[in-house]
């Protein structure tokens, strides 16, 4: 293997306390996948984008890739993580004019 430059990642410390989200809105167009975090509270009419982020298609089917390795990592240690498939995946809601999928 090539030997790869090192990076030197910078987290703050506001950063570093993270966003909650129950939500993600994923949009897509040719060229980058748009993920929007979502804070829904019980009972509020209205819901907040937490953070959007935006992905090239490479790098989003990577964090696919990334995700699902550690989703597997984690199950193997803690067990199955439940899914309430009732809800199902798509939710009625008007955002930026379309529904998407979440």
């Amino acid at each position: 293997m090539e030997n790869q430059a090192e990076i030197n990642i910078e987290l703050t410390e506001e950063t570093a306390q993270g966003t909650y989200s129950n939500l993600a809105i994923i949009s897509h167009s040719s060229s980058e996948f748009v993920l929007d975090f979502v804070r829904i509270m019980p009972g509020a009419p209205k819901a907040k984008v937490q953070s959007r982020i935006i992905l090239t298609p490479e790098h989003a089917k990577r964090l696919l890739h990334a995700l699902q390795e550690n989703i597997s990592k984690y199950e193997s240690m803690h067990g199955t993580i439940k899914v309430d498939d009732r809800q199902g995946s798509i939710m009625p809601m008007n955002f930026g004019g379309s529904n998407r999928q979440a």
